[in-house]
Order: structure tokens, then sequence, then C-alpha cells
């Protein structure tokens, strides 16, 4: 056991072994008993049954997960230094990984930079936050001016901290929602407009970080976006769940013959038009549509004029509880797409519920094809881009499936 005196939450053998195995999370029923007085957000070391030392963590007292573990070494000290160490190294790895990405990408991505619950991206000037535990929340003081000094240091431009905080999840931890930007000391934003531009594969974006969704714009795609493009010239495309028109102005820049962007919310339609016009692209046309009635509808029409159709829906489940429900919304839509493709026509199909697994995933379009009466030739089978990291022991960090596929 370590020799730092901090509060000690002895746990079961089923939390002994995850945690060997390499997952950071504690959850309430897991503790046996613990010893002395643990502040909500503080540093408690976790023990096994047998008083083996496991791991140090930060103490959440009203989530499920109690204790989320940022360390497996005695020796740490848990200074600015050990912080600063963190943030540098996480900052160092999106250098190295996302090379001239780095104006615009996830800087932190929570468990998987040993940072639990907290997320940075970066939108050119702008970091914007989210802070979804006790444990980051109460060191956010130092950690979001450390963030903008070592950045800064190095010559990148940061103009303002935007903090996302108004989501439920918050409620999980005893904190309240809320969202603005996070007071840097001599830095003023009183000037900023809560839009900024971007430029991810040669396409602008209007990003709005204060009312867009999650952080205001979806990073994690980048990648296979650019595999979508590859496939899309003198194609007609389908862009389906479009939100701001990501997949479509790709396949629109990359020489399709025409896109057709859809998706149920107004406000993202419009702005996939003006991330259109943006960019001075005019093969192009929006629709305000239920995607599922829409697949219904060209359907019962005998069918439609494109070859090339993208699905990138919403996550359908956001637990075990609702996974079979998931399943048959992504297997739907799935088979109405490719019943609707011509042969030889394309597919991109993905989910981005970590709930809704690879194999399952996998397992859907087998039953989907079979049903359509289709075969499916897999181009490529792809995840989330690297500056969203996937440790291999925490499988709540690997969630985004992402499949290519020609249809005959």
């Amino acid at each position: 056991m370590n020799k730092r005196q901090y509060p000690v939450y002895t746990v079961t053998e089923k939390a002994e072994r995850s945690i060997r195995g390499g997952h950071p999370w504690v959850y309430h029923t897991e503790i046996l008993e613990t010893s002395g007085e643990a502040e909500n957000g503080g540093l408690v070391d976790v023990v096994s049954k047998k008083n083996r030392y496991l791991g140090t963590g930060l103490l959440s007292l009203e989530s499920k997960i109690r204790v989320r573990l940022i360390s497996h070494n005695a020796n740490d000290r848990f200074d600015e230094a050990f912080f600063e160490r963190r943030l540098r190294h996480a900052i160092d790895y999106r250098r190295t990984v996302m090379g001239e990405d780095f104006s615009c990408c996830r800087l932190i991505f929570g468990e998987a930079d040993l940072f639990p619950g907290l997320t940075v991206d970066r939108f050119g000037d702008i970091l914007v936050t989210q802070t979804l535990s006790i444990g980051m929340e109460r060191r956010k003081e130092m950690l979001f001016p450390m963030l903008y000094r070592i950045l800064t240091e190095s010559g990148e431009k940061i103009s303002g901290i935007y903090e996302r905080n108004d989501v439920a999840i918050r409620r999980l931890e005893g904190l309240e929602e809320g969202k603005g930007f996070f007071p840097l000391p001599g830095v003023d934003t009183s000037g900023l407009t809560g839009k900024t531009e971007i430029v991810e594969n040669g396409i602008r974006y209007e990003v709005d970080y204060v009312e867009g969704q999650k952080t205001g714009f979806f990073l994690d795609q980048k990648y296979n976006r650019q595999a979508v493009a590859r496939l899309s010239k003198g194609k007609k495309v389908l862009d389906c769940f479009t939100h701001t028109g990501a997949f479509a102005l790709n396949a629109a820049a990359a020489g399709a013959a025409h896109v057709r962007a859809v998706d149920i919310s107004p406000d993202a339609i419009a702005l996939a038009e003006e991330n259109a016009r943006r960019n001075g692209l005019t093969n192009m046309s929006f629709q305000t549509a239920n995607v599922f009635e829409l697949l219904t509808q060209y359907a019962q029409e005998g069918g439609c004029d494109y070859d090339f159709i993208i699905l990138d829906p919403p996550a359908f489940t956001k637990s075990n509880a609702t996974v079979k429900n998931a399943v048959r919304g992504y297997k739907e839509i799935n088979l109405k797409a490719m019943k609707l493709l011509p042969r030889g026509g394309y597919l991109a199909t993905c989910s981005c519920s970590h709930f809704m697994t690879d194999e399952l995933f996998r397992k859907m379009l087998h039953e989907a094809a079979a049903d359509a009466c289709v075969q499916l030739r897999q181009i490529e089978g792809r995840q989330q881009s690297p500056d969203h990291p996937i440790l291999w022991n925490v499988p709540e960090t690997d969630y985004l499936k992402f499949y290519l596929f020609q249809v005959f």
C-alpha cells in the first residue's frame, strides 16, 4: 500500500480484477469499506481486500461511478506539475497524430487522456470544454489556465475557453448545468460572437460553439469524411442525418454529380446550406425530413436515383437497456438503404454508440443484407479519428463504427 495519507477505499475482488485489467472506474456497489474523511471530488486510495494498493482516483459521492482512477503509481504526487505533464502528453500526442489538423481537433478525450470526465475541443483559436465529473470540476481553475499557457507559449493563438456544461449528465455528479466563457487572466472575450470558422479536409465550416450540438462540431469523423469523398466523384449521393452537412460537403467538393443532404432539424439544414454557400458548392440540395419516413417514401415510390447513400445517425442507444431497440432502428435504415441502392451502389454506414458494439453492428448488417437479398463488398472498416484515442482496456473509449460497402 502507498504511504500517502489519502482516505482509503477497499473494493471487491471483481473491482480489483477490473482495475488490474486496466479499467479506471470503481462503482459504488464495489466498495466494501472506507477509512478517513473523503471530500467530494478529492483524492482517495483504492486498495484490495488484502490491503494491496491498486491506484489513486477522484471521488464522486453522488455518482454510481464512485471513484475514477488517475494513477496506478504509488509514488505519484498530484500537484500542478503532475497535471501539467498530463496536459503536455495529451497535446504532444495530438501534434504527432494530427499534424496539420492540430488546429482543429480534440485535445482532451476524458479517460483516454487520464482526465476522467473532461473534454476539450479546439476550433482554431477557441477551446470548447465539457466538464462532466466533480473531480475535474474542482481542478478546472488550475487546468484551464495551464492549458492556455501551454498552447500559447508554443505559438498557438487561443482567444478564449468556452464551457459547454449545459448537459444533464452533470446532475449525476451533483453539478449544475450552464455555459459561458471561462475567465482567463488578461484575456478579453467580450468581442467574441459565439461562432468561429474552421477548415477540415479543405472544407470551411461555421461552428456555433454556444448553441451547436455537443461542443459545436463533430470532429471524430474527420478522416471518415475523406474516405467518403474518395468514392463520391460522379456519384449521386444521399446524405442521411446530415446535421450541418459535413459528409455531404466532402462528397460535393470531391466532384459528386449531386448531393442531397437530409436532416430532421430545420436549424441543422439551414447551417448546412450556409456551409455550402460558404464553400461555393452548387451541386447540392437540402431537405428537412425524417430519414425513416423519407426512405420508406422512396421505397413506396419504387426507388430513388441515388447510387451512394450515407447513414450517419445519432446514437440510438445510450445504455445497455435500450440496445435491442437500437439494433432494430439501425437495421431498419440500413435495410431500406440496401434495398434502394442499385446493384453496384455504395453505402457508408456508422454507429456512434459504445453500447452498439462492433460485433452487434456487424451482425445487424449481415442480417439486413440477407433480408435485402444483397451482398456487401467491404471497402473499408474504420473508427474514430486518432484525436479520440481508444484505450484497449477501456471499452467506453471505443465507440465509433464506420463501414464502406459496395452493394451488389
